[in-house]
Protein backbone atom coordinates (compact mmCIF):
# COMPACT_ATOMS: atom_id res chain seq x y z
CA UNK A 1 0.00 0.00 0.00
CA UNK A 2 1.30 3.36 -1.06
CA UNK A 3 1.19 5.96 1.88
CA UNK A 4 2.83 8.80 -0.35
CA UNK A 5 -0.12 11.07 -0.40
CA UNK A 6 -0.41 11.37 2.79
CA UNK A 7 3.22 12.99 3.38
CA UNK A 8 2.07 16.64 3.07
CA UNK A 9 0.21 16.29 5.95
CA UNK A 10 2.56 15.06 8.10
CA UNK A 11 3.73 18.43 9.93
CA UNK A 12 -0.51 19.17 10.18
CA UNK A 13 -1.43 16.11 11.82
CA UNK A 14 1.80 16.91 14.36
CA UNK A 15 0.41 20.47 15.32
CA UNK A 16 -3.15 19.11 15.72
CA UNK A 17 -1.56 16.48 17.79
CA UNK A 18 0.88 18.71 19.82
CA UNK A 19 -2.12 21.15 20.18
CA UNK A 20 -4.84 18.49 21.37
CA UNK A 21 -2.20 17.21 24.30
CA UNK A 22 -1.32 20.98 25.08
CA UNK A 23 -4.76 21.74 25.83
CA UNK A 24 -6.15 18.92 27.68
CA UNK A 25 -2.80 18.83 30.03
CA UNK A 26 -3.66 22.64 30.28
CA UNK A 27 -7.11 21.59 31.75
CA UNK A 28 -4.65 19.66 34.87
CA UNK A 29 -3.63 23.11 35.68
CA UNK A 30 -6.61 25.31 35.31
CA UNK A 31 -8.82 22.76 37.79
CA UNK A 32 -5.46 22.92 40.01
CA UNK A 33 -5.05 26.77 40.24
CA UNK A 34 -8.34 28.30 39.17
CA UNK A 35 -10.80 25.58 40.42
CA UNK A 36 -11.98 25.56 36.46
CA UNK A 37 -13.80 23.22 35.20
CA UNK A 38 -14.39 21.84 38.47
CA UNK A 39 -12.86 22.54 41.75
CA UNK A 40 -8.83 21.19 42.71
CA UNK A 41 -7.89 19.82 45.81
CA UNK A 42 -8.23 22.24 48.61
CA UNK A 43 -5.91 23.77 50.46
CA UNK A 44 -3.55 22.97 47.33
CA UNK A 45 -0.11 21.35 48.29
CA UNK A 46 2.86 23.75 47.19
CA UNK A 47 3.64 20.59 44.93
CA UNK A 48 1.04 20.72 43.02
CA UNK A 49 0.88 24.60 42.92
CA UNK A 50 4.19 24.35 40.87
CA UNK A 51 2.43 21.53 38.83
CA UNK A 52 -0.22 23.54 37.95
CA UNK A 53 1.43 26.48 37.27
CA UNK A 54 3.92 23.99 34.57
CA UNK A 55 0.87 22.47 33.19
CA UNK A 56 -1.06 25.96 32.89
CA UNK A 57 1.52 27.76 31.48
CA UNK A 58 3.77 24.66 30.08
CA UNK A 59 0.84 23.84 27.92
CA UNK A 60 -0.40 27.39 26.75
CA UNK A 61 3.23 27.36 25.27
CA UNK A 62 3.25 24.14 24.00
CA UNK A 63 -0.57 24.98 22.04
CA UNK A 64 0.58 27.87 20.83
CA UNK A 65 4.08 26.49 19.25
CA UNK A 66 6.16 28.51 21.11
CA UNK A 67 9.72 26.98 22.59
CA UNK A 68 8.00 23.93 21.78
CA UNK A 69 11.33 21.32 21.79
CA UNK A 70 12.22 22.67 25.56
CA UNK A 71 8.60 23.23 26.64
CA UNK A 72 7.63 19.62 25.37
CA UNK A 73 10.80 18.14 27.17
CA UNK A 74 9.97 19.99 30.49
CA UNK A 75 6.35 18.32 30.37
CA UNK A 76 7.10 15.19 29.56
CA UNK A 77 9.59 14.99 32.45
CA UNK A 78 6.97 16.58 34.90
CA UNK A 79 4.70 13.96 33.34
CA UNK A 80 6.74 11.50 34.28
CA UNK A 81 7.39 12.56 38.09
CA UNK A 82 3.79 12.78 38.06
CA UNK A 83 3.94 8.86 37.25
CA UNK A 84 6.20 8.17 40.13
CA UNK A 85 5.44 10.13 42.74
CA UNK A 86 1.72 9.84 42.24
CA UNK A 87 0.79 6.72 40.92
CA UNK A 88 3.78 4.30 40.66
CA UNK A 89 3.39 2.85 44.13
CA UNK A 90 0.09 1.94 44.21
CA UNK A 91 0.52 -1.00 41.42
CA UNK A 92 3.19 -2.08 38.44
CA UNK A 93 0.19 -1.65 35.88
CA UNK A 94 -0.84 1.87 35.03
CA UNK A 95 -3.91 0.30 34.32
CA UNK A 96 -4.07 -0.49 38.07
CA UNK A 97 -2.23 2.27 39.27
CA UNK A 98 -4.43 5.00 37.39
CA UNK A 99 -1.39 6.45 35.67
CA UNK A 100 -2.49 5.62 32.40
CA UNK A 101 -3.01 9.00 31.79
CA UNK A 102 0.20 10.52 32.90
CA UNK A 103 2.47 7.67 30.63
CA UNK A 104 0.78 8.65 27.52
CA UNK A 105 1.46 12.29 28.20
CA UNK A 106 5.04 11.34 28.85
CA UNK A 107 5.64 9.58 25.62
CA UNK A 108 3.30 11.98 23.44
CA UNK A 109 6.01 15.11 24.78
CA UNK A 110 9.10 12.95 24.53
CA UNK A 111 7.89 12.40 20.70
CA UNK A 112 7.27 16.14 20.33
CA UNK A 113 10.62 16.91 21.53
CA UNK A 114 12.24 14.82 19.34
CA UNK A 115 9.78 15.04 16.26
CA UNK A 116 9.37 19.08 16.64
CA UNK A 117 6.08 21.28 16.70
CA UNK A 118 4.28 20.22 13.07
CA UNK A 119 3.62 23.48 10.64
CA UNK A 120 1.32 25.12 12.47
CA UNK A 121 3.48 26.87 15.47
CA UNK A 122 4.95 30.00 16.02
CA UNK A 123 8.40 27.98 16.31
CA UNK A 124 7.70 27.67 12.60
CA UNK A 125 6.10 30.95 11.73
CA UNK A 126 9.63 32.70 13.30
CA UNK A 127 11.64 29.73 11.56
CA UNK A 128 10.15 30.13 8.14
CA UNK A 129 8.36 33.50 7.97
CA UNK A 130 5.33 31.52 7.95
CA UNK A 131 2.74 28.74 7.81
CA UNK A 132 2.09 26.22 5.31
Amino acid sequence: MDFSALKPWRGRVRSILRIMAALLFMQHGTQKLLDFPIAGPDPLPPLLMVAGAIELIGGFLLAIGLFSRPVAFLLSGMAAAAYFIGHASNGFFPIVNKGELAALYCFVFLYLFFAGPGAWSVDAMRRHGGVD
